[in-house]
């Protein structure tokens, strides 16, 4: 099909039979070939499967920016779609990813014509500014260089670009400017700067009352987004969330169990019916999978009733080192590695839980309340919860960062959001906090001087104070809940 002078070559599979059928519109900048599976899927289940590839992607014509034509070209393909003599006018938006985006973008036109009747969107890139940065401000660096080397400003893609890239250049990521590190990559990204430049929408969440349903892994870098854009949305909604990366059941986290092996086809299929028959209720509803146990629990709506840890006293949190540290971007606190090196100098503080006596359950959003001091007027403060097995071996629960701008050396009160936790402890597990001046490569390192970390050439470091008296860590303890079936959850 043709939109705006531009070939989008898309490919059709439709189930047997006379129809006409209701369809699923994948639009992706992925290759529409590699979801020849999946369209046989959704015509065995009697949908006519549309696969696009994006504009300038792989067969498709015209010039690729990431995020830029999706919203008139889905609108154009869901009215060539409702055009053809084997639709019955009813279509459901689905994709993962960039192509939820795809999904995402067509609801927010006016004209019913263009909009989908439904929305399936799987970890959810929600736009460009809201997947350059956390919502505290926090440029996210490896996963954005990660996707720009692999597709951004060319017509195909290499996963592997970056990991090649680091391979042979393994201090990449520390390149400053950070706007200019294509010139380092050696390969030019003409769009990368415009990631870096991109205003945050006051509304990226589409308002049409159209069902939804979102999907989402707990270990997906997109999992507040998720929860977000189910929150936020003007329709029936509902919400399934599994321990799982940012490939959903093909990559489960290590806290994953048989009974979160669900046939997602199965489960898309099921909600869409119900959808387009209008059968689900006008609600907001949702399942989250707590990591290792088979349970599954009702989504939170909101942050709920939370248990404070509180810090430097024994039966919460005992501050082990770090009350005083240095947050030096010369030698920032790795996102990925979590052991702790002890230096004379701490470069977080760090500090432990006494084992638990008994399994603990948590379901919802965890957060950190803090009170403490920067000897420079701009700071970052990143926390990492971390679970310590009974043999001593450590586990990721979650992390979060903000952006601060308070006096120098003034004391301040605030809160980081460190995102949902679903996840059941065992007994023996402690508990175990960090709290750092950087979380680097997975974040820009904030160089202190006052300058935008994307356009800084200067490091300076940052002196620290953490106060116990007046920080804890909140925790999302289970109690009181039933266990529910995900299935009949998200598709009633």
């Amino acid at each position: 099909m043709a939109v705006g002078g531009a070939g989008l070559v898309t490919t059709v599979q439709l189930p047997g039979g006379d129809g006409p059928f209701p369809a699923v519109v994948l639009r992706t900048p992925y290759d529409r070939r590699s979801h020849r599976g999946e369209a046989r899927a959704w015509a065995a289940r009697g949908f006519a499967a549309v696969v696009q590839d994006v504009r300038g992607r792989y067969a498709s014509d015209g010039d690729w920016q990431p995020y830029r034509h999706e919203e008139a070209d889905s609108a154009a393909t869901l009215r060539w779609v409702r055009g053809r003599s084997w639709s019955d006018g009813r279509v459901v938006a689905a994709g993962s990813s960039y192509a939820a985006h795809c999904a995402l973008a067509a609801v927010g036109d006016g004209d019913p014509r263009s909009r989908p009747d439904a929305v399936i969107a799987a970890v959810p890139a929600l736009g460009l500014a809201e997947t350059a940065r956390e919502t505290g401000g926090v440029e996210r660096l490896s996963a954005r260089a990660g996707w720009w080397a692999a597709h951004g400003d060319r017509p195909d893609s290499d996963t592997a670009a970056l990991d090649k890239a680091l391979a042979r250049d393994p201090r990449l990521l520390d390149h400053l400017p950070l706007v200019r590190l294509p010139e380092r990559l050696g390969r030019p990204l003409p769009s990368w700067p415009g990631l870096w430049a991109a205003p945050h929408r006051p509304t990226p969440v589409p308002r049409a009352p159209v069902p939804l349903l979102a999907v989402g892994g707990t270990r997906d870098p997109f999992a507040d987004d998720t929860l977000r854009l189910w929150l936020d949305w003007g329709g029936p909604a509902r919400l399934l969330l599994g321990p799982w990366g940012h490939g959903l059941t093909s990559e489960p986290a290590p806290e994953a169990r048989p009974g979160h092996r669900l046939r997602l086809g199965d489960l898309y299929a099921r909600w869409a019916r119900a959808a387009l028959d209008g059968v689900l209720r006008h609600e907001r509803r949702g399942a989250v999978a707590l990591g290792g146990s088979e349970h599954w629990y009702p989504a939170p709506h909101g942050t709920g009733e939370r248990t404070a840890w509180p810090f430097g006293v024994p039966s919460g949190l005992r501050l082990l080192q770090g009350g005083t540290f240095v947050a030096d971007p010369e030698r920032p606190v790795r996102s990925d590695d979590l052991s702790v090196e002890r230096r004379d100098v701490p470069d977080r503080a760090l500090l432990v839980a006494p084992p638990l006596p008994r399994p603990l359950d948590l379901c919802g959003a965890a957060e950190a309340e803090l009170c403490g001091t920067a000897a420079t007027p701009t700071a970052d403060w990143a926390v990492r919860l971390v679970a310590l097995d009974p043999d001593g071996r450590a586990r990721p629960l979650a992390t979060g960062i903000v952006r601060r701008s308070d006096p120098a050396g003034e004391v301040a009160r605030f809160r980081v959001p460190l995102g949902l936790v679903a996840h059941r402890l065992p007994a023996g597990t402690r508990l175990r906090v960090e709290v750092a001046g950087h979380h680097f490569p997975a974040h820009a390192r904030n160089p202190h001087t006052g300058e935008d970390p994307v356009h800084a050439t200067r490091l300076t470091a940052s002196r620290r104070t953490l106060r116990p008296a007046g920080s804890s860590l909140l925790l999302p303890v289970v109690r009181g809940r039933r266990p529910i079936d995900p299935v009949q959850e998200t598709c009633s």
